[in-house]
């Protein structure tokens, strides 16, 4: 529904399908204390991008009257010069849409300033994590900036902001990842690592080549949650390194 959809409220039902199959994944360990917590967390910093994301969507029905993908790309030039007047401060409204949709896609695929709650969602069974956090719940953030590249084009200073933001993620999610013990968490800052990479060239103009690390990044991120998941399960469930050495 995310992917095939042709208008934004389509798309913004399946956003929060992928969103309740990441609760219901996190939580699937209903009795464990940690795995309640972090599914409250995740749902409730997604629920901050989604908010975002919805006033994007109410801001596009609003200046454009539809919200087919097809109308809204289509007409969008004609807008180029309007303005949002904001506390007395005017706004290009194409800086102020895309700051919108950029925070929907910062929640969902876990940017810096909303990236804690993917460490904390590794308290999920490993194998199906394989599945909804490397292939499609993190990445529906950078799916939706590439669909909305006809948006985001129309500004330069949206595309500086996601290219700086992905740039510090790539970076700082990598760093903090290097000093982890938790096998789990070491591949999660890794993914957040990963989606900065992509959003890093989103901001670039680059989208092709997001586009090709996402797919590629669904089959490498996979794999590699499968083998860890199938190193700890060698291991008797322990997931850190430290006592692995000892």
């Amino acid at each position: 529904m995310l992917v095939s959809s042709d208008n934004f409220l389509q798309m913004f039902f399946g956003w929060e399908g992928v969103g309740l199959a990441s609760y219901l994944l996190i939580s699937f360990w209903y009795s464990r204390y940690l795995a309640n917590k972090a599914a409250i967390k995740a749902m409730l910093m997604n629920r901050i991008g989604d908010l975002s994301l919805l006033v994007a969507i109410s801001i596009i029905f609003m200046v454009f009257g539809s919200l087919k993908y097809n109308v809204v790309f289509n007409i969008c030039y004609y807008f180029l010069n309007l303005d949002i007047v904001i506390m007395a401060y005017k706004f290009n409204l194409f800086f102020i849409l895309g700051l919108f949709l950029f925070g929907g896609a910062v929640g969902k695929s876990a940017q810096l300033g909303l990236h804690t709650w993917l460490p904390d969602a590794m308290e999920g069974p490993t194998p199906v994590s394989a599945l909804i956090h490397a292939a499609t719940m993190v990445t529906a953030g950078v799916f939706l900036v590439i669909r909305c590249s006809y948006l985001f084009e129309q500004n330069q200073n949206i595309l500086i902001l996601i290219g700086i933001i992905g740039g510090l993620t790539c970076l700082f999610a990598a760093i903090i990842g290097s000093f982890q013990f938790d096998i789990k968490k070491i591949v999660a800052y890794s993914t957040c690592s990963q989606l900065g990479y992509m959003f890093f060239s989103s901001g670039m103009s680059n989208y092709s080549l997001s586009l090709f690390h996402l797919f590629n990044h669904a089959f490498f991120k996979a794999l590699l949650f499968l083998s860890m998941g199938s190193i700890i399960h060698a291991l008797s469930d322990d997931k850190i390194l430290e006592r692995w050495v000892v």
